[in-house]
């Protein structure tokens, strides 16, 4: 039985759902979470719920804000006084920008963006997508332990039998050093929705949208079913939409519940953004557009009709 460290970023009260979805596959295994500050007791209670045993905060002054440098000098330390096997973390805007660092300070090997793994004994075996997810790759970590795994969000799925942990909390005075790099402010965007990565249910808009102001059906769609609002690059491209809406090869790789995919094409560079959807919907008025072949339900039809009678549709769901 491997002794795992599960890094948990927090989203306000709770703990990422990743993090959660870590936890769940690693049940029968020796877990323990670690956060960066005070950790709320709503998050250490679900962290406990999916199977950690002990829930580590760590404090020091200069990790008010994320710096890769000082978070990584923290996990440094708690991984060394524990002598982890492994260290997993949500392959995050931060774990993609972390982990990297932080293996190669301990010079210890890592495997990344994993969509699923097991372990036979205290082996490690993982999959990940190569070639933008034309073809899957098994993967297992050689060197000096501990070994790093960064996991894809929503890849993996809750595990709603996960056996509990007795999650016992622990404040940890940690040592960062001098950091070289300090970040004063952090500025956050307006929306309060979840980040592409992260949700479960995802509208997104293509070229087809026509300019920015229509994307207010989207939005309005998204708000009904509790999604998050992306684009296309075509749409990003078009100045239609930001780039931290873009989903692609060159924007951001999801894994939802659900896709919903509004007058986009589906050229093989959206596709690999969004093929691991579980359920993917297409709207397009091109019955031979590409994305059809890849969604699991098609709507041959103009998306200014469509979506807006979708809306009205869950709205009367919701109602009843």
């Amino acid at each position: 039985m491997a002794k795992i460290l599960v890094f948990t970023e927090l989203n306000g009260e709770h703990a990422k759902g990743v993090a959660l979805e870590i936890l769940g596959k690693l049940n029968g295994h020796n877990v323990d979470c670690v956060c960066i500050g005070k950790t709320p007791k709503t998050a250490i209670e679900e962290m406990a719920k999916n199977g950690a045993s002990n829930v580590f905060s760590l404090q020091s002054t200069g990790l008010q804000n994320y710096s890769a440098e000082g978070y990584a000098a923290a996990l440094k330390e708690i991984i060394q006084k524990n002598n982890y096997d492994y260290v997993f973390a949500g392959s995050t805007s931060v774990g993609k920008d972390l982990f990297p660092r932080l293996a190669g300070t301990l010079n210890c090997g890592m495997a990344s963006e994993v969509t699923n793994f097991l372990f036979e004994g205290d082996k490690f075996l993982g999959t990940r997508p190569l070639f933008a997810g034309k073809c899957y790759a098994k993967v297992e970590i050689l060197g000096p332990k501990p070994h790093f795994v960064t996991v894809r969000p929503n890849a993996l799925g809750m595990n709603a039998a996960a056996k509990a942990g007795t999650g016992a909390a622990t404040d940890v005075s940690v040592n960062v050093g001098d950091i070289k790099a300090i970040v004063k402010e952090v500025v956050k965007g307006a929306s309060e929705k979840l980040d592409l990565t992260e949700a479960n249910i995802i509208v997104s808009g293509g070229r087809a949208m026509k300019n920015a102001e229509n994307f207010k059906i989207l939005n309005e769609l998204a708000d009904v079913i509790g999604a998050t609002v992306g684009a296309s690059r075509a749409a990003v491209d078009s100045g239609f939409a930001p780039h931290s809406m873009q989903v692609g090869q060159t924007g951001k790789t999801v894994s939802p519940a659900l896709y919903i995919a509004c007058g986009i094409s589906g050229a093989i560079q959206h596709l690999a953004g969004m093929r691991t959807s579980k359920v993917i919907v297409a709207i397009n008025t091109d019955p031979d557009a590409p994305i059809f072949t890849k969604a699991d339900y098609g709507i041959v039809g103009d998306l200014f009709q469509i979506v807006p009678l979708l809306t009205a549709e869950f709205k009367n769901l919701l109602l009843k």
